[in-house]
């Protein structure tokens, strides 16, 4: 072999973009076979998991997706690769229909037969559901979910689970990848699906990676990504208020929203969440189709997140809300003004002293007008102490009574309300973070038998399978009482002396 058919081999081996469009082949959405050239997808979810690898030394995806996307074509390939290029590996597919499970193993075949031949390995099986390779002593298997105890006996150094918001038995599947895949450097786990409402462990699953609970990242790819979803309308075509102030955030395009719109009320039946669910705009709407009515409009949580500058004047507001070693985060926001997006922070585990310790270092930094605390529970405790450290602080229940009990039975719908009331009132600012734009939209809302405005419990929501809205909560907070500016006010002894 000369030296320059050794570097490309080299580099066949170990650059996977290299490798694919040389090596690969697929059906195209025309029905023609072509080579595989990443699109704009697929190319962000590789850049995503090679660095994934770079900084933890293996893979563990969660992909949320909107449908032909590209990205079960990625993982499959990308699977392919080491199988057929490495000695001594094994991947393992799980998907959720027989019918998904042939149409995956379909393309991996196609790869196989479709190689050139230098780099075709010879095989002892070639069958509808593995492909196992003789010199190399690799393996490339498929399985549908359905029983509890499928793939428990395998063993594997790559794992593809395809569309597993929608698998039977999903909690003892994923507790059986564990015996599939060792928790060793260089191994691979891509776990994606559509989204199926909220409460399934895919959900739950996303949900904790976006805390930063575990291995998992998630790995998101909006629709208006696909060039394809695109249609040029009628010259006569107006878009309406409700389709410009869903394109506005993502400066989609007129085609893109005539696109949405024809999508929405033929495919859809004018079922706008159902579109959401299968064709996402961003995390948050891909699970809000069974989440009735929720309180605060994604549009206008996207429109603050996006928004790039905003006045804020104004005294400076901390929103505490406390937790402890539970599931939940303790979470401190500030704001002035219409702006919220400067401090932002998420704490775990972290006991009543350790979050005075943090609040009471971040407010000698930015010196706030005044630190709001959820002091129901430990954030009593966390509240009082804050108070005789000489901080400005203020003790906030949300069960408490509301200021205005004509229209909210307690401080929470009004501070919630109030919140609401800002965000719908463009401009606002806020962090551009998917975990707290998930709090501040799935929360549903009724009404009383006064009329009066019933935020969905805590309670309420963790049946539906919801963590509690620690993010929404804290901003809340800064609503919670009126502030006048620290500039107003005899300075405090703690900001006269920070060092006490």
């Amino acid at each position: 072999m000369s030296p320059e058919a050794a570097a490309t081999l080299k580099r066949l081996k170990s650059d996977f973009e290299f490798y694919a469009p040389r090596v690969l082949k697929i059906r195209d959405k025309t029905g023609a076979i072509v080579p595989l050239r990443m699109n704009r997808a697929q190319q962000f979810l590789h850049k995503e998991v090679e660095r994934q690898r770079a900084e933890t030394g293996k893979v563990r995806i969660l992909g949320l997706k909107g449908r032909q996307q590209g990205f079960s074509t990625y993982v499959e390939a990308r699977l392919y690769h080491h199988v057929s290029m490495t000695f001594g590996q094994r991947a393992y597919i799980l998907t959720h229909l027989a019918e998904a499970t042939a149409n995956l193993f379909g393309m991996t075949r196609r790869f196989y037969e479709l190689s050139p031949d230098a780099l075709r390995p010879s095989t002892k099986q070639l069958s509808s559901t593995a492909i196992a390779f003789d010199a190399l002593q690799s393996e490339f298997s498929v399985a549908t979910a359905g029983s509890k105890g499928t793939g428990r006996s395998a063993t594997a150094q790559y794992f593809h689970g395809s569309e597993v918001a929608y698998f039977e038995n999903a909690i003892e599947h994923m507790a059986g990848i564990g015996q599939i895949i060792p928790n060793l450097p260089g191994t691979e786990i891509f776990l994606e699906s559509t989204a199926n409402g909220t409460g399934n462990l895919f959900h739950g699953m996303v949900e904790d990676a976006l805390r930063g609970r575990g291995d998992y990242r998630v790995i998101f790819v909006p629709w208006f990504w696909q060039d394809e979803y695109e249609t040029e309308p009628p010259p006569d075509w107006k878009p309406s208020g409700e389709d410009l102030d869903y394109g506005q955030p993502y400066g989609l395009s007129r085609g893109q929203l005539y696109w949405r719109q024809q999508k929405v009320l033929s495919d859809f039946r004018s079922d706008a969440d159902y579109f959401a669910q299968e064709y996402p705009e961003s995390i948050a709407s891909a699970f809000r189709r069974v989440a009735g009515d929720t309180f605060i409009p994604i549009s206008a949580v996207m429109k603050a997140r996006k928004t790039l500058t905003v006045d804020g004047k104004g005294p400076l507001i901390l929103g505490v809300d406390p937790a402890e070693y539970g599931a939940d985060d303790t979470v401190i926001i500030g704001r002035r003004g219409r702006d919220a997006s400067s401090i932002y922070q998420r704490h775990h585990g972290r006991g009543p002293m350790e979050v005075v310790g943090i609040v009471g270092k971040l407010a000698d930094r930015v010196m706030p007008d005044s630190i709001n605390v959820d002091a129901t529970g430990i954030g009593s405790g966390i509240a009082d102490r804050l108070k005789e450290l000489g901080y400005p602080v203020q003790r906030v229940g949300f069960g408490e009574r509301a200021i205005n009990d004509a229209l909210y039975p307690k401080r929470g719908d009004e501070m919630w309300s109030e919140m609401t009331t800002c965000l719908l009132d463009t401009p606002n600012k806020i962090p551009d973070d998917d975990q707290l734009h998930t709090e501040l939209t799935m929360r549903q809302y009724r009404y009383d038998s006064s009329r009066r405005t019933l935020l969905e419990s805590k309670e309420a929501m963790k049946l539906r399978g919801l963590g509690s809205p620690d993010g929404g909560d804290a901003l809340a907070l800064t609503f919670a009482i009126p502030v006048r500016s620290r500039a107003k006010l005899p300075t405090l002894p703690r900001y006269r002396n920070p060092d006490n």
